[in-house]
């Protein structure tokens, strides 16, 4: 199988936190929303493609089995959205929203790290 995340795939996405992990997801679904908005479907389809690789990288992660569920669910809606029926009805608002929360909460620990305070999130 050929990964498009090469780096990441030999282990070094394990050691970013869940909340940075699943903003990189949701920046690959950004992509993947302005790319089909602009009606360049082809980059669409591939930022969906990098999306799902880091949703399977996280999937893989032994540290997020609690959210085991969750993921999983997510995954399939996202399929279904991007290259199913959209049986979920989802949007672009909903993934936008969803995925909003990772990239604050990432951002905000980053700064409070950066700053030395520490932070449980």
């Amino acid at each position: 199988m050929s990964y498009q995340h090469q780096s990441l795939m030999r282990g070094k996405w394990k050691k970013l936190t869940f909340l940075e992990q699943m903003a990189n997801v949701g920046s690959e679904i950004e992509r993947a929303i302005l790319w089909k908005q602009k009606g360049n479907h082809d980059y669409s389809r591939q930022a969906f493609f990098r999306a799902l690789e880091l949703l399977d990288f996280t999937l893989d992660d032994r540290k997020n089995l609690k959210r085991l569920k969750e993921l999983c669910r997510l995954r399939e809606a996202l399929v279904d959205y991007f290259d199913g029926s959209n049986q979920f009805s989802s949007s672009d608002k909903l993934w936008h929203n969803y995925f909003f929360a990772f990239n604050w909460a990432a951002q905000l620990k980053r700064k409070k790290v950066n700053q030395g305070e520490s932070i449980d999130l």
